[in-house]
């Protein structure tokens, strides 16, 4: 006779507990239990995969290996992940509705010549999909598709198959039979990615896993699923826009800190090699209130328009609004200018936006938007052909900044003719270069060397 157990989770944090509680102990949110019904048998709940036990071992007696990867024919998603996708690896990929997850996925897999490809769609018919394949281009004739959303008959089919790659879209349809709770439901995502985790260690067959996420920007499910996978992909950008932004918030074989740009079209989407290009306008004159910051994401430099409007206030308090920059930060630098260098913004409204939907988190753009904000409340152009990358401190000096040699080659290369960077850079700085650099210590300096 099976036994039936009624469990309560929260579905905030993914807590448990054997009666219903009015506040979580665990996140403190209110109102988030919700009860699901665990049916298991003993014999039937004994997985197909399961991890082979090891004794332990000294940490100096482990050998440490070179980790095998495949190379996908991607280039931006091959660096997000570090330079290819590892063997066994549990990789989760999250966005908004509509952002183009599955269009993404669907085409590396058809994409990925000589690998057999099962990808599993529990939210779209074959046809659906054969229709997609079609936009995009069929190129790899090992790409499989499979309809399904009972975990162990996608086992089954892929012990038959014994596919090099498996694709999930999405994780919340996905249910097992273990437990008697609706797909989507915290139990079942947990034991869903719980199962897929342990077929990717035991076959070394990399998994993608496509997930939902809530109004709140944050994967659906239990935390815990991000913790469970070794990484995790946020795919962002904005419907009204053509350009899609892809971020790695967690990775255990790379850096987190990279970024893949790509351009949305009719024909799927398309990798952005040289994003530079993209984000800066081009206009037939100078116009206020607008410079070019030479950042980096992760190890590639970029360079990007920042927008700045400085004007009276209407109302009696002044607004302060940013777009794809940290608002406190915007703050702390107002604050600066007003007191160490004298310019009276405290009356003034200052809205400020990072070109192409970028979110900018790298100090160095620092220079640049105090130069937009400046320009715009003087009415003085900045000339185009002028970027800027430093720091600013409190006190109003101007800080150095890493990889400074990676953001001159890159505005070298787009064409610029100064870059102010700060002068404690100066020893990294190529002995051969086109572009003049201009450097300065305190904004005093700055602003004598940029307006005259």
């Amino acid at each position: 006779m099976a036994k039936t157990k009624t469990v309560f989770f929260c579905q905030n944090c993914g807590a448990q507990s054997a009666k219903w509680i009015g506040k979580c102990p665990n996140c403190g949110e209110w109102n988030t239990y919700v009860e699901e019904v665990i049916h298991k048998d003993k014999k039937e709940s004994k997985q197909a995969y399961s991890i082979t036990s090891d004794k332990p071992h000294p940490i100096s007696e482990i050998i440490a290996g070179n980790t095998l990867r495949i190379a996908i024919p991607d280039k931006e998603l091959n660096r997000v992940l570090g330079g290819g996708l590892v063997q066994g690896s549990l990789v989760l990929f999250g966005g908004e509705p509509g952002i183009g997850k599955s269009t993404l996925l669907l085409q590396i897999a058809l994409n990925m010549g000589g690998l057999k490809v099962l990808y599993v769609s529990g939210e779209e018919s074959q046809e659906q999909i054969r229709l997609r394949a079609e936009r995009i281009g069929l190129k790899n004739q090992e790409c499989y598709i499979l309809t399904e959303t009972c975990i162990q008959n996608i086992f089954e089919q892929a012990e038959i198959l014994k596919p090099q790659l498996l694709v999930i879209d999405s994780i919340q349809t996905l249910f097992t039979n273990f437990i008697d709770s609706a797909p989507g439901s915290i139990s079942q995502v947990r034991q869903c990615t719980a199962d897929l985790m342990r077929y990717a260690k035991t076959t070394h067959v990399p998994v993608f896993i496509i997930g939902h996420i809530t109004k709140d920007g944050t994967i659906a499910g239990p935390k815990v699923l991000e913790h469970m996978v070794d990484t995790v992909l946020q795919f962002e950008g904005d419907t009204h826009h053509i350009y899609r932004l892809l971020r790695t918030t967690k990775n255990r074989f790379g850096s987190t800190n990279e970024l893949g740009i790509y351009e949305m079209t009719v024909n799927g989407l398309r990798e952005v090699s040289n994003p530079s290009e993209v984000l800066i306008s081009v206009r037939d004159e100078p116009v206020s209130g607008v410079s070019i910051a030479a950042i980096t994401e992760g190890i590639r430099p970029l360079l990007i328009e920042t927008q700045a409007l400085v004007s009276t206030a209407a109302y009696g308090t002044p607004q302060r609004s940013s777009t794809g920059y940290d608002l406190r930060r915007l703050s702390m630098l107002l604050a600066v200018l007003e007191k160490r260098c004298g310019f009276r913004l405290a009356s003034k409204d200052v809205f400020l936006n990072i070109a192409g939907g970028i979110k900018v988190e790298d100090p160095a753009a620092d220079l640049a938007i105090v130069s937009a904000i400046l320009s715009s409340g003087e009415e003085v152009p900045i000339p185009s052909k002028y970027c800027f990358a430093g720091e600013i401190g409190l006190s109003g000096e101007i800080r150095p900044v890493n990889r400074i040699d990676q953001r001159v080659a890159e505005a070298e290369k787009m064409g610029f003719e100064q870059i102010f960077i700060s002068r404690y850079n100066k020893k990294e700085i190529p002995k051969e270069t086109r572009i003049k650099v201009v450097m300065v210590g305190k904004m005093e300096e700055f602003f004598s060397k940029l307006f005259g």
